[in-house]
């Protein structure tokens, strides 16, 4: 059986997308199509722009999304996954992908996700951390031993955990961590502390959106974030990606419940290769590749 993954936000590079612009008239089609429904020519960014001009959480979203579900889309007959999941925004691709969402409405989502997620940025100063080299219990109970905002928010492969929660949440959580033995603790460049109860605010947003999209029967599963269970049920797939902002991401149990699933090899959808190396750590015999047109 054959996983398809879609990456999330910190996939995202110059000239993303630009080849499958340029040689194909259908990706073209549907980039033109994106523009129009964003109301800016998000192609100009992503082709052209600076790493800052992509760091924008409005513009990063919907380009790995881009990116992700127009190869998927350009590559045809050839893709016929089994199962699908994506990490964080990825959830989006892979529903799109797996026909529970249309791309249109995928991508509507997607741009009131990023939207409502800045917001919430902007609302409460915060941001995430990466922690190599410890188990990951240790890393949660650190996290619940700070007296600020702080928890786990992506189980990334194991020893790999990203951590999220207000600015002085986690200085004060590095600091122990790092007493504690942790390999490397090291604060990200993003804009705010995604998957944590900060985004609360987000997460009431898009589950209003969602409420108002349709949600079809797909045609593979989706393991989803919050649990790393499949799902047919459009139902359960509008709870648990409401639910995602401020949950975990289970990608190291979503891969290995892929794995008993079924799943004898994994296609990387989008820009980079990021996930094939987490898939490598949490599972050194994992067959991966990239998709390419």
């Amino acid at each position: 059986m054959k996983a398809y993954v879609f990456p999330g936000q910190g996939a995202q590079f110059t000239g993303m997308g630009k080849d499958l612009y340029e040689k194909s008239s259908l990706a073209k089609e549907l980039f033109e199509n994106a523009n129009s429904i964003l109301g800016f020519r998000i192609t100009d960014l992503m082709f052209e722009g600076t790493d800052e001009d992509l760091k924008q959480t409005r513009v990063t979203q919907p380009a790995v999304f881009l990116h992700s579900t127009i190869l998927a889309t350009v590559l045809g007959n050839s893709f016929k996954p089994d199962m699908v999941a994506g990490h964080s925004l990825g959830e989006i691709s892979a529903l799109v992908a797996n026909k529970t969402l249309t791309f249109e409405d995928g991508l509507v989502l997607v741009s009131k996700r990023a939207i409502a997620m800045q917001k919430a940025c902007e609302k409460t100063p915060s941001t995430m951390a990466a922690i190599l080299g410890l188990d990951d219990a240790i890393v949660e109970d650190i996290c619940a031993s700070v007296n600020e905002i702080v928890v786990a928010a992506n189980y990334n492969s194991p020893g790999q955990v990203v951590i999220s929660g207000s600015n002085e949440g986690i200085d004060k959580a590095i600091e122990i961590l790092k007493d504690r033995g942790a390999k490397r603790a090291l604060k990200l460049t993003v804009g705010g502390a995604f998957h944590s109860p900060l985004m609360e605010p987000a997460r009431l947003e898009l589950e209003k959106a969602i409420k108002n999209t349709i949600f079809r029967i797909p045609v593979c599963p989706v393991y989803q974030n919050v649990n790393a269970m499949p799902s047919n049920d459009p139902e359960v797939i509008k709870l648990n990606l409401a639910s995602q902002l401020t949950s975990p991401v289970q990608w190291t149990q979503t891969i290995l419940n892929m794995i008993s699933g079924g799943a004898k090899s994994f296609v990387e959808v989008g820009p980079g290769c990021v996930l094939s190396g987490l898939i490598k750590k949490i599972y050194k015999d994992a067959v991966t590749e990239s998709a390419e047109i």
